[in-house]
């Protein structure tokens, strides 16, 4: 069999008149078979024909030559072809290391010192628990004319807003998506459409499934906007009601349009060519059931080969960079292939720079189709923010992240991002719907945080507090036990699982650091009952976050532990693990946990495989696995089997545990990534490659065997060297902490 030959085209999207190369890579692995030729999309940055055709020759002259096909090469080959050529090529071979937050750093820098004031403030809680408006309070931000950051009653934060009350002008720094992510999202929300228009639902339907990401990251409504206004009417609800807008920006919607009404016929044209030919092949498998998914295993990888697809693609990809134009008044910060990396803004004047910035995290309907959102992986803004019932403004860093969602367990694991964000945080602030408290997301959080050692910094704020009412609630401190009573089952019950100390250190910030918050969606009026009783909250708020941080004396007494306890606490952390993916993955049954759907599983293998995320919706391997091993070590840690003197009190106990929980969490969490993201890379983009009949399965049994066994084997008695070597990193982590705490482990 010959070998392949790649050679690069021209291409010119519909109302742009810059020229694109799209060729086929003759090392990069292909997204949706796992082998060389990923197709790939760039811009040449000119609008000259000429000089384009020449650069394609170029080009084309450096994929005739296998000599250039090693990320070596680079060096040789530009000193034969033109940067921006060598650029195109090389690029995803040796891909430029991006960190978000160490730009955003590099702009505004957060206030770290040790003897800063500023205390930085962690928000969690579940989607439209009012986290945002919760921090809308704190910077002042009018919720009526300001809007800023934006709410609904549906995820709206997808993306990390950092707000830094500091003196002098406002100033904003705004990250984004890479771009190869960004065509993932597109891609995924095309095949949902395909699939849609193959079982003949409407075009309503397709263009929900077109615009509207399953995961509700990535919306391209409010990139391109809709057809009709009217269907998106679903969204318009969610988001909060303004008055009428008249600073949309001056932007030409007609070829998105005209764009978005084509692919409707193309969609449905590509879904019937395709479902005709799978049919025949399938149709010996008699289960309909397995048929269809064999079906839609087959559409989808079908379609990521499919020209039409790709195409389509291009000119949805194309039209996003189109709103880039948006990207004005401020400063942007492109990557060698012109796709932003960064933007950043400066002005003195507040109305002007928050209506600037809402831009980049508005969900506002009247703005579909030139908003940025979607785009957006970080937003950080400073500048003199202070809410009105505070006479100063407050020394602090506020971090509002995406919202935990709805979740049937309490024992689910927090995203790593947001562990990760923990080590940094000075407090962290609970935000729970008071009218349905102590639901399984905030006890998953707090479970979370007390087997991570992070009890001491929670605090728990109660929204919605003048929604609680009933016959049997006369006044405040009937309806304060109300909500408690709540908080006192799910600590009870966290105490049954991870023991006496992780139920008494929560029960403790309750006690002193727990907050009742009603009317935060409206200006808080001093003069009334109710906003006079919330503005009192508030203050204390503020107080006690600016307390927090004050380190207690060091306990003398250090506990003593012994390594053959904690071997035993692993191989049961591997072994819960293991159960409960098992039977996510279909191949074992465990009560409580259902089958994940394959299309999940595979969405799951892709992020892993591409690199850019480690979860998807509920499924976080990673984050379960450090879960099952903080939770087992917290148990652990409260069992010393001596002290080097006199046996310390709870108080003087809590301390020592937490700051050993605290620092085993983080050690462990560098090691689950390397185990499960960078060493199994391969077996993820063969689970995520595999397609035709019996793949489904083939893929779980991968995840499962060469993924998850690989990662974190059970320790057992015989030798084994991939066990040994788990086994031996997490006492090594547990080791390092103990040293670093002059804790004794024997």
């Amino acid at each position: 069999m010959s070998e392949r030959t790649y050679k690069a085209t021209l291409s010119q999207s519909q109302g742009r008149e810059g020229w694109s190369v799209i060729f086929r890579h003759p090392v990069l692995l292909d997204r949706a078979t796992g082998k060389p030729g990923r197709r790939v999309r760039r811009g040449l940055g000119t609008r000259d024909e000429k000089e384009a055709g020449k650069l394609i020759a170029e080009l084309n002259q450096l994929l005739a030559n296998p000599a250039f096909w090693q990320a070596s090469s680079r060096p040789a080959a530009l000193g034969k072809f033109k940067p921006v050529v060598v650029d195109i090529f090389y690029h995803d071979m040796v891909p430029e290391a991006s960190d978000p937050a160490a730009v955003r750093d590099a702009i505004i820098p957060l206030p770290r010192s040790l003897d800063s004031p500023y205390r930085q403030v962690l928000l969690v809680g579940t989607t439209g628990g009012g986290k945002t408006t919760l921090v809308r309070q704190i910077i002042g931000s009018d919720p009526r004319t300001e809007r800023f950051p934006s709410t609904s009653t549906a995820k709206t934060t997808v993306a990390d807003t950092e707000i830094v009350l500091a003196p002098g002008p406002f100033r904003a720094v705004v990250t984004f998506l890479p771009r190869d992510q960004v065509r993932d999202y597109v891609e995924e929300c095309m095949s949902a459409a395909v699939l849609a228009a193959f079982h003949g639902q409407s075009d309503t339907e397709i263009l929900r499934r077109l615009l509207n990401h399953v995961n509700q990251r990535f919306r391209l409504s409010y990139i391109l906007g809709t057809l009709n206004p009217a269907a998106n009417a679903d969204e318009s609800d969610e988001a909060e009601e303004a008055p009428a807008v008249t600073d949309i920006p001056a932007f030409d919607l007609a070829p998105t349009r005209a764009l978005v009404g084509s692919s409707l016929g193309r969609l449905r044209s590509i879904a019937q060519e395709h479902a005709a030919s799978l049919r025949k092949e399938l149709q010996a498998t008699g289960d309909e059931r397995v048929f269809e998914e064999l079906f839609e295993d087959a559409l989808d990888s079908r379609l990521r080969e499919d020209e039409r697809f790709q195409t389509l693609a291009d000119a949805f990809i194309g039209e996003i960079e189109r709103r880039f134009e948006l990207l004005k008044p401020g400063t942007v910060e492109k990557t060698k292939q012109g796709w932003p990396r960064c933007w950043s803004y400066e002005s003195a004047n507040r109305g002007e720079f928050l209506k600037t910035v809402s831009r980049f995290s508005s969900n506002y309907a009247p703005y579909f189709g030139t908003l940025l959102t979607p785009l957006v992986n970080g937003i950080r803004v400073a500048g003199p923010f202070r809410p009105a019932w505070l006479e100063r403004q407050p020394p602090l860093v506020l971090f509002d992240v995406e919202g935990l969602g709805p979740t049937p367990d309490s024992a689910a694991s927090l995203p790593t991002s947001l562990t990760r964000r923990l080590e940094q945080a000075d407090a962290v602030l609970l935000v729970d719907n008071a009218t349905q408290p102590m639901q399984a997301a905030p006890v998953a959080a707090m479970r979370n945080l007390a087997a991570g050692g992070q009890s001491e910094k929670l605090m728990v704020c109660f929204t919605h507090f003048d929604g609680v009412t009933g016959d049997n609630l006369p006044d405040f401190k009937s309806r304060e036990q109300h909500v408690l009573a709540s908080a006192e089952n799910a600590l009870v019950a966290i105490g049954e699982q991870l023991g006496s100390f992780a139920e008494r250190a929560l029960r403790k910030r309750l006690e002193s650091a727990c907050f009742f918050l009603g009317g935060l969606h409206e200006p808080l009026p001093p003069e009334t009952k109710g906003g006079k009783r919330t503005i009192a909250q508030l203050q204390e708020l503020v107080r006690a976050i600016e307390r927090i941080a004050i380190p207690s004396a060091p306990v003398p007494s250090r506990p003593v532990y012994e390594r053959m306890s904690l071997v035993l606490h692993v191989k049961q952390a591997a072994e819960e693990f293991h159960a409960a993916w098992s039977a996510r993955l279909g191949i074992a049954v465990k009560y409580g946990i259902p089958k994940e759907h394959w299309t999940r599983i595979k969405a799951l293998a892709r992020r892993f495989a591409e690199g850019w995320d480690d979860e998807y919706l509920n499924l976080k391997p990673l984050a379960d696995l450090h879960k099952e091993l903080v939770e087992n070590i917290y148990r652990f840690i409260q069992n010393p089997v001596s002290w080097t003197g006199p046996v310390p009190s709870d108080d003087e106990k809590q301390q020592v545990f937490d700051g050993f929980a605290r620092t085993i969490s983080f050690h462990l969490l560098a090691i689950v990534a390397e185990r499960m993201k960078d060493e199994v890379l391969r077996d993820w983009q063969r689970a995520y490659g595999l397609t035709g009949t019996g793949s489904t399965f083939v893929r779980a049994k991968i995840i499962a065997s060469d993924v998850y066994r690989k990662a974190a084997p059970v320790p057992d008695v015989r030798p084994m060297p991939d066990g040994n070597k788990f086994l031996n990193d997490v006492i090594e982590a547990v080791r390092a902490s103990a040293e670093e705490h002059q804790i004794t482990l024997r």
